[in-house]
């Protein structure tokens, strides 16, 4: 007999509210508002009688900033993920360390850099001292983590931390998500030929059963977090580091003693291999005196300033040269400049918090086509573009 769940209609709706943010206009939200009340009803009846069924996932190859195989998931499905997290959010934000950055409010990429570039000055006080920076990547992440000890610690933690009377439910959840296979009938919207680029060991079509997390989940963000942060806790406390952060898998320490830092090594390394099957790429491991920076983030992270990757200056070139392609052929309509002020902002997004000034200005007043200077204007230190005539 199926297991009969307590769940209020009104999680179910503040889910959905959550999960259309920012996606409204994606067809998959569109298909499901198209009867959305009897939608969401439905998905809330089989919730609480155990009768939830994952759908099949779209697969899909992006090229940049590297080539990166991307499950989506259908957007019902992103519902029930924003209704597990909704749950459990709270939880892990009392469980993480104030330095692990992905998928965390006020934490994102470019706090993590500005507290690297803290660990350095405080650490080297402010140039006086020689210090070190050591940076580590685990080899294959996403594809490495055992879904056995991800779910096996998620339940010791729910058991012991959550108070709430759908622990039951939220275990449930956490068990259909972890174990469903995102492989299995999946959609393919990339050309087949593009999985030529992705390597073996990247890709979950060649994971061993019970190991791998789909790149693209908001669940998989979080999860891998939350599969880290036994490991945070041993690096902070057990072996006593100080200036350590984290963003997914690219971790950063800044130390006092070389010798120090040598040692850790080994000592991160058996933990990892022994608690979570990880294991530390061997050739990623950067150990260098802090005045020679450190690439995390895309970014160079130096102790007084910070420089953008130049992969993201080749980037953002590629795209106004897209851009002045279309203006080359026709005149832009409202919609292509609007897309050209939505890209090229993004970028400026980006690079206006590092050392960029001189380089974003040339790239917008030299090699964006003069007409599309005759639609739009730059704003500030070339820190925006807008429609000419307006803010």
């Amino acid at each position: 007999m199926a297991v009969v769940y307590d769940v209020p209609l009104e999680d179910v709706f503040a889910a959905y509210y959550e999960c259309r943010k920012h996606k409204r206009n994606k067809s998959g939200a569109l298909q499901f508002e198209v009867d959305l009340e009897s939608n969401l009803i439905q998905l809330w009846q089989d919730l609480r009688a155990s009768q939830y069924e994952l759908e099949p996932s779209s697969v899909f190859i992006v090229e940049k900033p590297k080539p990166r195989e991307v499950f989506a998931a259908s957007f019902r499905d992103r519902i029930v993920h924003h209704l597990l997290l909704m749950y459990l959010n709270p939880l892990f934000e009392r469980y993480f360390i104030y330095d692990s950055y992905s998928c965390r409010t006020g934490k994102g990429t470019h706090f993590g850099i500005t507290r690297v570039q803290h660990f350095i000055r405080s650490c080297s006080q402010n140039g006086k001292r020689r210090c070190w920076i050591l940076k580590i990547d685990i080899q294959s992440f996403f594809m490495s983590i055992s879904k056995a000890i991800l779910y096996r610690r998620l339940c010791d933690f729910i058991e012991a931390r959550y108070t709430a009377e759908n622990k039951a439910f939220v275990l449930y959840l956490c068990k259909k998500i972890i174990f469903n296979n995102p492989t299995d009938k999946c959609i393919f919207k990339s050309p087949t030929e593009k999985w030529k680029l992705i390597p073996k060991e990247k890709s979950l079509f060649f994971t061993k059963d019970g190991y791998g997390l789909p790149i693209g989940n908001f669940t998989s963000q979080v999860f891998a977090n939350f599969y880290l942060s036994p490991f945070d806790h041993f690096v902070k406390h057990e072996c006593g580091v100080r200036y350590y952060g984290r963003y997914v898998d690219d971790c950063v320490i800044v130390g006092e003693s070389h010798s120090f830092l040598k040692r850790v090594v080994p000592k991160m390394q058996n933990f990892l291999e022994s608690e979570s099957e990880l294991h530390v790429h061997p050739k990623k491991l950067y150990l260098q005196l802090y005045h020679k920076g450190v690439r995390f983030l895309g970014v160079f992270v130096k102790p007084s300033y910070c420089v953008s990757n130049p992969r993201t200056f080749r980037n953002f070139e590629q795209s106004i040269k897209k851009f002045n392609t279309i203006a080359e052929n026709h005149k832009p309509t409202k919609e292509e400049r609007t897309s050209l002020i939505s890209s090229v902002n993004s970028y400026l997004g980006i690079l206006r918090h590092y050392k960029s000034y001189h380089l974003r200005n040339s790239v917008l007043t030299e090699k964006l086509s003069p007409m599309w200077l005759r639609q739009v204007a730059i704003f500030g230190k070339a820190e925006k573009l807008s429609v000419r005539g307006k803010r």
